[in-house]
């Protein structure tokens, strides 16, 4: 899910805004290899057995990354809503892509990484005829209750659908 925002939004700004990407994975380079491909310069940190990034892993690696003349710096951290809440990676904002496949309770059962965060990505959107017992309002509701300023955007990166908001969201943030 957000290797896949990543790539379309890298394909949608079609050049507006220089990026670049960090990509945490405990064991493969994959994600970092297709951003790359998708246009976006990227370095994969791999953890091992780390649930999370730490900024001393992406201080080590912004070594080996050009970001002089880069608009947005994508930090795409270990897959999981627990861990990477509690680290400051020294990141200017917190996007947290929450896929409609999750069930509509993750910002309950996991609040921390829902408090923290700027914006909720609700991706996957494409599925949702073929989840009927999956309601973005239910997940809106839930956000409101943990977010102490709720914003969440749906999202599809196979069909593009909801990327206009994202990237008016990012073209602000890179201001």
């Amino acid at each position: 899910g957000k290797t896949a925002v990543l790539e379309a939004t890298a394909r949608a700004l079609g050049g507006r805004l220089r990026l670049a990407a960090l990509s945490g994975d405990l064991a493969t380079e994959r994600d970092a290899d297709r951003l790359a491909a998708a246009g976006i310069p990227s370095r994969a940190i791999t953890t091992g057995s780390a649930c999370h990034l730490d900024a001393r892993l992406v201080h080590e690696a912004l070594d080996d990354l050009a970001i002089r003349d880069v608009d947005i710096l994508f930090i795409e951290n270990v897959g999981n809503l627990v861990c990477p809440a509690i680290y400051d990676l020294g990141q200017a904002a917190n996007v947290v892509a929450l896929s409609v496949t999750e069930g509509e309770d993750k910002p309950l059962k996991y609040p921390v990484m829902f408090r923290v965060a700027d914006l909720v990505l609700l991706t996957k959107t494409d599925l949702l005829p073929h989840l009927p017992d999956v309601s973005p309002s239910v997940i809106e509701e839930a956000l409101a209750r943990t977010m102490p300023a709720a914003r969440m955007l749906p999202v599809s990166a196979r069909t593009g659908a909801g990327m206009e908001a994202w990237l008016a969201w990012l073209e602000q943030m890179a201001v």
